[in-house]
């Protein structure tokens, strides 16, 4: 294979990684209708009875988001889609 056609094929890789990272990154927003979304005490209440604690709370794309302590005490970040408390994306500090 010559120096042009593996130049072509790692940029069509490149474009069609790209393309499927950024549909992935738009599927992390939550979608529920705000009408169907369950209360915001609600959901801290759910948590809280799992032994989360929050620290912030704040809705962002849609979805409930916090920052505080998961129930094994890990500092964490995290989306909860509203209607079903689902967890939508969660980053943990170790």
């Amino acid at each position: 294979m010559n120096k042009l056609m593996t130049q072509v094929l790692l940029s069509g890789v490149v474009v069609a990684g790209a393309a499927v990272s950024g549909v992935a990154l738009a599927d992390d927003d939550c979608t529920a209708p705000r009408d169907e979304w369950q209360s915001e005490e609600t959901f801290r209440q759910t948590l809280e009875e799992k032994g989360w604690e929050i620290e912030r709370f704040k809705i962002d794309d849609g979805c409930y988001e916090i920052q505080g302590r998961d129930d094994k005490g890990h500092r964490v970040e995290a989306e909860f889609d509203p209607k079903t408390f689902d967890m939508m994306e969660m980053e943990r500090e170790d």
